[in-house]
């Protein structure tokens, strides 16, 4: 990951995550590599790298950074790991996992955020990760 290409803000966080603890630069790489703007609403995109959790609809929410990333990290994905995540959102979570392993199969009950999230998975060319629509709370 180079440094100087990075937005600041991104910069900041990582500096913060590293200083936190986070220590996987897998997970912290992955993070680097998936345009956050991307998943959110167009009002919050210049906002992409605060560490905060925005709406994106339906009375959903994006996960802030820090917390997508100590999540990842805490989970030790490999290259050859097969992924199930419920409640895929806005899709940046699968996308970053995506990064990491084998394949992702992500469940989202709500149909559009489904359908919002296949499409920028695959315009970022993510295409390892599965998006269904189901509800992942019944098994």
């Amino acid at each position: 990951m180079r440094a100087a290409a990075l937005p600041v803000p991104l910069l900041q966080l990582l500096a913060r995550l590293r200083a936190a603890g986070v220590a996987d630069e897998r997970v912290l790489q992955a993070l680097a590599a998936t345009p956050r703007e991307l998943f959110l609403p167009q009002q919050f995109a210049p906002r992409a790298w605060e560490d905060f959790a925005f709406e994106i609809g339906f009375g959903q929410t994006i996960s802030q950074p820090s917390v997508v990333a100590r999540m990842t990290a805490l989970a030790q994905v490999r290259p050859s790991d097969r992924v199930l995540e419920v409640g895929t959102g806005s899709g940046f979570q699968a996308a970053v996992l995506a990064r990491l392993a084998r394949f992702v199969f992500t469940v989202e009950r709500i149909p559009a955020l489904a359908t919002q999230a296949r499409k920028r998975l695959a315009l970022l060319g993510l295409a390892n990760v599965t998006v269904q629509v189901m509800d992942g709370s019944l098994g």
